[in-house]
């Protein structure tokens, strides 16, 4: 929609230097999610992929975990008294029979582009139950779809943030998003979004995700700009994704949720240091050992 960005003008000073100049800033603006009509929750994004976060927010909370359970995605026209459309109102639509929880429901949530959910009751308020047990054959048995267990190299993910970054087109413009990538247990990059938000980030992927048949999202490496939140890892584990990666730190809430659910926590993964908190079964540790 041509809001990614927007130029203001600005006083820059360097070495004593004054001068005005326009500077180039990530755009920021609400983003009111409905469902089936009714007002459930508004956050701060990055306009763009609309769709997907409000649908990849409803996976994470329990609403969606398949295709066919999604009727319809829509902007709300008359936004505004004026009848005119902000394009930041949409309402997701629910194909018949989804049983809708009312933790969802019974609620008004407020999200942020920093903080994702605000004003949690209580920590078991976001536990919600996961659809897929995060396995992926991570203690020796084979997987589902007959692979053998997953098993990744501190190479291999010691190579991902670079190839974020390099994919990150708006970052180049502004140095103001954070970024959410998937990658194949090859370390092939498989989606990336970005947002002023890192959790609006992965809700966007894990929409799409959803929207294209994928999820699970089995043997995937989730790998987001930032720190690892309590509530990334709940993402991570409502999509189905084994393995969560940071290039700064997780909080003890984070590593507590990631070791209890089989998640791999992995944090401040930079150049060739990391540090694997959670599901270490899955850090192929004995070759790196090996060479050192």
């Amino acid at each position: 929609m041509g809001r990614v960005t927007e130029r203001r003008r600005v006083l820059r000073i360097r070495d004593g230097v004054v001068t005005e100049r326009p500077d180039t800033l990530v755009a920021e603006e609400p983003l009111e999610i409905r469902l089936n009509g009714k007002p459930l929750a508004i956050t701060m994004r990055t306009p763009g992929d609309d769709f997907a976060l409000a649908v990849g927010f409803l996976v994470s909370e329990g609403v969606l975990g398949a295709a066919d359970e999604l009727r319809n995605v829509v902007y709300c026209a008359g936004a505004t008294r004026d009848g005119s459309n902000t394009y930041n109102v949409v309402d997701v639509s629910t194909a018949p029979g989804v049983v809708l929880p009312d933790i969802t429901l019974e609620r008004n949530v407020y999200t942020t582009s920093s903080c994702g959910l605000c004003g949690k009751a209580s920590l078991d308020a976001v536990r919600t139950t996961a659809r897929w047990a995060i396995d992926d054959g991570a203690h020796g048995a084979h997987g589902a779809d007959g692979a053998g267990p997953l098993r990744l190299t501190p190479e291999l993910l010691a190579g991902l943030p670079d190839r974020l970054r390099a994919a990150q087109r708006v970052f180049d413009r502004t140095g103001g998003l954070h970024a959410a990538a998937l990658f194949s247990e090859q370390g092939e990059l498989l989606d990336v979004r970005e947002d002023v938000g890192r959790h609006n980030a992965v809700d966007k992927l894990v929409g799409r995700a959803l929207r294209d048949g994928r999820l699970p999202l089995s043997r995937t490496v989730l790998l987001v700009s930032g720190r690892a939140s309590f509530e990334l890892v709940q993402k991570a584990v409502m999509a189905g994704v084994p393995v969560l990666a940071a290039v700064s730190a997780p909080s003890s809430l984070a590593v507590d949720l990631a070791a209890e659910a089989g998640v791999t926590l992995v944090g401040f993964l930079r150049g060739a240091s990391m540090n694997v908190y959670a599901g270490q079964h899955r850090v192929a540790l004995r070759a790196a050992a090996d060479r050192g």
